[in-house]
């Protein structure tokens, strides 16, 4: 005997073996236990969900001898001939190659004759949306007043192409995408029944190939097996037949996007490309990818909403915290247009690498998304303190930009600056000052104790800004720590309105209580608003370092 199909095969024979449509199996099987069989049915929804096989299910059960909880029995005489195709009572048309009127034609008359066996004449037309106009009109009389012995079952993929006064003819019953779990549980049932030995991780990536076809996830699993018989079938394999990529590159390229990482972008596509992955459906999974990305953000939980185990969830939810909803849009636009345009490109491989410079170039784009994504790097640069000033006079050339951080002591000469606060990064950022230009910064000896606790404070300074949150990270935005005496320090307003703000004792409390719970220090805060013309450039030193800049010994007199 010649090998068949999985999906031949294994095609429901009764309404208990088909999944994924419940809500359709259990109205139908009510209609045939209370004897309201309707004389007109539309079975709709995408490939493989069941349409035509709930239809040969149903017309056996209206015609079966013993009908047992409204499925057919297969025991009796019509039920054999029906499954064997030998009945006349049930017609299967393909309205794909029979879509002209001479046909609908034919069915008008052959229902004029009552069944030669069982209660009903059956006409299942496959793909009804293939049928011309002049055949819809056709079939629109005898669609509506059949005779009583008559059933109609119209099936497409199409909806929007049946006309209006079809679909008010007809019961319709749409049926929905079979979810991944339900997938990967029948194709182990089928599995273990063919004694197939199989990863149950593969499983799982076929099922979510066949984005919810049952047909499509048996054919893939047919093709694995073919290609490795006789091995056990393993995730990897079918990775290498289907050529999709791991999900664990795909959070490797978003990662590397978003640290704007292009060259790394690049190397890892010509290595899927060596692997001989197929790139359009790199960008399909990609686009899922960044998609379940958005719904983690904006559900907060995923969990119902995700089909995926633990391990990679988790993974998922480090990466949805890397980047916001306005720039994973973008991405998601970016790569929606690269996969309309895959299917027509010779160059594949050029337009998915333009994608990636895109992605990772905001600026190479003129698009509303993008300039919000260039503008919110901008404030996260100058929240981390990441700036440069320009330098005049002959320090590092005319005009040149020279980076500045004022704890470590590195000025550029002639520079004069006011440090303000960073409220997501570390150190202290810069902006122009009404001071003497090219005067250098006054520096000043600190014991080393009440040194440690400046640069502390001044290094993790944004950080502690962002944690403490709310009006702190809002009024804390331009200001300077400096030395105030042992174990404390004095938090510098630039702006009026910050310190009215700020100043308050239950705030400093609460700055007081982050820095001892973090840091384990106990350091007293207090504040004060700069005054006019004051530089807040100063370069503080330790005593130690002093005595080493100048190479001899120096007395401190006490006043």
């Amino acid at each position: 005997m010649s090998y068949m199909a999985l999906y031949r095969k294994w095609r429901p024979s009764g309404f208990k073996d088909v999944k994924g449509q419940d809500h359709i199996v259990r109205t139908l099987k009510n209609q045939i236990t209370s004897g309201r069989i309707g004389h007109a049915y539309l079975f709709c929804g995408t490939r493989g969900t069941g349409k035509t096989s709930i239809a040969k299910i149903f017309a056996r059960s209206v015609n079966c001898e013993s009908p047992e909880d409204g499925s057919p029995c297969g025991q009796c005489q019509t039920c054999k001939n029906i499954a064997s195709g030998a009945s006349l009572n049930v017609v299967e048309i393909d309205a794909a190659s029979n879509n002209g009127v001479e046909n609908i034609r034919d069915i008008r008359e052959q229902v004029q004759y009552p069944p030669t066996e069982g209660k009903y004449r059956v006409y299942i037309i496959d793909e009804v949306h293939m049928l011309s106009t002049g055949a819809f009109n056709a079939l629109l009389k005898t669609l509506e007043e059949p005779p009583s012995y008559v059933i109609f079952i119209l099936a497409t993929t199409e909806v929007p192409r049946i006309p209006i006064t079809v679909l008010s003819r007809c019961q319709r019953y749409d049926f929905k995408r079979i979810t991944i779990q339900t997938l990967t549980d029948r194709l182990k049932e089928l599995s273990q029944a063919e004694q197939i030995d199989v990863e149950e991780k593969a499983l799982t990536y076929i099922a979510k190939a066949a984005d919810g076809s049952m047909r499509d996830a048996l054919s893939l699993l047919d093709q694995c097996v073919a290609f490795h018989f006789g091995e056990t079938l393993t995730y990897d394999h079918v990775l290498d037949i289907l050529g999709a990529v791991d999900t664990g590159i795909f959070s490797q390229m978003f990662r590397a996007v978003t640290e704007e990482r292009t060259k790394d972008c690049i190397y890892q596509l010509e290595e899927l490309v060596l692997q001989g992955r197929e790139l359009g459906q790199f960008v399909t999974d990609f686009i899922w990818y960044l998609r379940n990305l958005l719904l983690l953000q904006a559900s907060g939980d995923g969990e119902d909403l995700l089909d995926m185990s633990s391990d990679n969830r988790k993974l998922l939810e480090e990466d949805a915290e890397r980047t916001d909803s306005e720039t994973l849009m973008r991405y998601i636009r970016v790569f929606s247009e690269l996969s309309n345009q895959l299917r027509y490109a010779s160059q594949k491989r050029v337009l998915t690498e333009l994608a990636f410079i895109k992605l990772t170039k905001p600026q190479m784009e003129k698009t509303y998304d993008s300039i919000l994504e260039r503008l919110s790097k901008i404030e996260e640069q100058l929240e981390e303190g990441v700036f440069t000033v320009k330098a005049p006079g002959n320090f590092g050339g005319v005009g040149e930009s020279v980076n500045r951080n004022p704890v470590a002591g590195t000025f550029a000469q002639g520079a004069a600056v006011y440090a303000t606060p960073s409220a997501a990064g570390q150190g202290t950022e810069a902006s122009n000052v009404p001071a003497s230009a090219g005067a250098p910064p006054e520096q000043v000896t600190l014991p080393k104790a009440q040194l440690d606790d400046l640069q502390l404070i001044r290094n993790e300074w944004g950080k502690i800004v962002k944690a403490l949150g709310g009006v702190i990270r809002s009024s804390f935005r331009d200001t300077v720590v400096e030395p105030s005496g042992d174990s404390c320090l004095c938090v510098v307003f630039l702006s009026v309105e910050n310190f009215e703000i700020g100043r308050r004792p239950t705030i400093m409390g609460e700055l007081e209580n982050y820095v001892k719970n973090t840091y384990g220090k106990d350091i007293y805060f207090k504040s004060r608003l700069i005054g006019n013309g004051e530089r807040l450039d100063t370069v503080y030193i330790s005593e130690e370092e002093l005595r080493e800049r100048i190479h001899m010994d120096i007395i401190f007199e006490e006043e």
